[in-house]
């Protein structure tokens, strides 16, 4: 694990694997409670990407994993996110890298492609019309106001809405901090994306049974260049089946 500090003093930290003589770097973007190991390692997405000779980078985004993780509002967001990531392609000195985000992840990663034009591919998972529609996260499916209600309940069985209720069950599993967290949905991305403006091929990665991911195909034609590859599973379960990494992996060689 390494650190470094954001533009705005939070201290991010990022793991990396491999040595780059299969392809430019690959870097990763987690989702909204998950880390770089919970979405990437464990699942063998970068076992998958390193066994092809890649250069492998993942970040833990504020307020997730090992990085900070302060309690003000102000400091989040999936642009402020899209600064730090950024900020490490600098920090390597990539020339071109190849750029994969899932659900909050996938909102950032389609920011960074709008901006940085050193995006050669791009993959992004859990997301699909709520991002047209929308600007971000398919708030439709998981209000915010739910699932920072059920981030901030003292009591777990209070929680009403089942969406926002296992979003509170995977913080306290993962020993999230409910409190950062909170302030993350409570700012998440709702502006357009300048989604034609991307460049880099992509492919769109949705779970069959994932509400927040609803009609990926919308996405896919508002894109320039991309492609749909659907997996089985919800929101959670996608990440974890086998089709998950070699979609990833095919895609980007």
């Amino acid at each position: 694990m390494r650190r470094f500090t954001a533009a705005d003093g939070i201290e991010i930290a990022y793991h990396e694997w491999g040595t780059e003589h299969g392809g430019p770097p690959v870097i990763l973007h987690h989702g909204f409670v998950a880390d770089s190991h919970l979405n990437w390692v464990a699942p063998g997405v970068v076992d998958a990407l390193v066994t092809t000779r890649r250069r492998v980078l993942a970040l833990d985004a504020r307020g997730h994993g090992r990085s900070d993780k302060p309690h003000d509002p102000a400091v989040y967001g999936e642009a402020a996110m899209a600064r730090d990531l950024i900020q490490l392609a600098d920090r390597i000195e990539a020339r071109s890298y190849d750029l994969v985000g899932y659900s909050m992840g996938a909102v950032v990663a389609l920011i960074v492609a709008t901006r940085d034009r050193r995006v050669r591919r791009l993959v992004v998972g859990g997301v699909g019309a709520g991002i047209v529609e929308l600007g971000g996260v398919d708030t439709r499916a998981l209000p915010n106001d739910a699932l920072v209600a059920a981030l901030e309940a003292a009591d777990p069985s209070s929680i009403a809405d089942p969406a926002a209720s296992q979003f509170r069950s995977f913080a306290d599993a993962v020993g999230g901090d409910r409190r950062a967290l909170a302030a993350q949905a409570r700012v998440v991305h709702a502006s357009p994306i300048a989604l034609d403006q991307i460049v880099a091929p992509t492919r769109v990665l949705a779970g069959e049974r994932d509400p927040l991911a609803a009609r990926p195909e919308v996405l896919v034609q508002a894109l320039p260049d991309a492609d749909l590859r659907r997996l089985p599973g919800d929101h959670l379960g996608a990440v974890g089946d086998p089709g998950f990494a070699s979609a990833i992996v095919e895609f980007l060689t």
